[in-house]
């Protein structure tokens, strides 16, 4: 498996406390206008996949599905996550970059 630019981005971001991640912490992100990027994991249940795109839609936060629950929580540091938002602007920008690339690339 190659070194994945999106999930060490996520790493980074974790690391400088850039990242909420969970339902919960994501939706109160999101909320509060706090979330740049909300990404959900691509085996999170369509129910789940379905209410995070209709929250980051209203919100206007772009949302991407990515990554498997288990690599998530992993390169963030956790347990298994279903979905993340990204509340750093800059990395948030980054990862999203860097998504565009490899989800036009696959």
């Amino acid at each position: 498996m190659k070194p994945d630019k999106v999930l060490s981005m996520l790493g980074i971001a974790a690391k400088a406390g850039g990242v909420a991640s969970g339902e919960f912490s994501t939706e109160k992100a999101v909320k509060d206008g706090r979330a740049w990027l909300v990404i959900v994991a691509s085996d999170a249940s369509e129910n789940t996949q379905k209410h995070f795109r209709d929250m980051t839609t209203f919100y206007e936060v772009p949302m991407y599905v990515y990554g498997e629950k288990e690599t998530l929580g992993h390169f963030i540091g956790k347990e298994f996550r279903a979905s993340l938002a990204v509340t750093n602007e800059g990395l948030a920008h980054s990862i999203e970059d860097k998504l565009k690339l490899t989800l036009t690339t696959e």
